[in-house]
């Protein structure tokens, strides 16, 4: 088997890592199920148990591609630190120059936009939040948001069920 050339495992680590998008296109394409992609993207971990997720982190293309497929686990707990993509998202931000610190921050958007926990802490009992630089108050912004939204969101849906099926008191439920 080594002679046939890459495990779809390490194709998959390799697009994330390289930012490959026509590799990982071509590798999503190669399943005949969105289960087997699911199992795939869920699973596959380098040697220091990082998802494909976190090392896609800091590269938006890829990172935007993978978010799209169904059945993705946008939490992923990776080994060493028990951080989240997330996590990984917004420490590479600090690495950023001040300048660049708006277009890194699309990383931790596509992130929290596509269902990532930002209440979530690792290994050191931090959530994504406390890890990043004090400088950068846009960023704790968007992340104090989607903590607030996503806490006041399970709330807002369970009033929502509780109203099914009586009257809203819109004029269209009196007609």
């Amino acid at each position: 088997m080594s002679d046939e050339g890459a495990s779809p495992r390490e194709l998959l680590l390799e697009a994330s890592r390289r930012n490959n998008t026509n590799l990982l296109s071509e590798l999503l394409a190669s399943h005949s199920s969105p289960a087997q992609i699911s199992h795939l993207l869920n699973t596959a971990t380098d040697g220091v148990g990082e998802y494909c997720l976190h090392v896609a982190a800091t590269y938006d293309e890829v990172l935007d591609l993978l978010l799209d497929q169904e059945g993705l686990e946008v939490d992923p707990i990776d080994r060493l630190e028990a951080d989240t993509p997330l996590h990984k998202a917004v420490r590479f931000v600090n690495g950023l120059s001040r300048t660049d610190w708006q277009a890194g921050s699309s990383l931790v958007e596509l992130l929290l936009d596509a269902g990532a926990d930002p209440r979530i802490r690792n290994k050191a009992k931090l959530k994504a939040m406390e890890l990043v630089d004090p400088r950068n108050t846009a960023l704790r912004s968007v992340l104090q948001k989607a903590e607030f939204a996503m806490m006041a969101g399970n709330d807002v849906v369970d009033d929502d069920d509780d109203g099914a099926g009586g009257a809203t008191g819109s004029a269209s439920d009196s007609e």
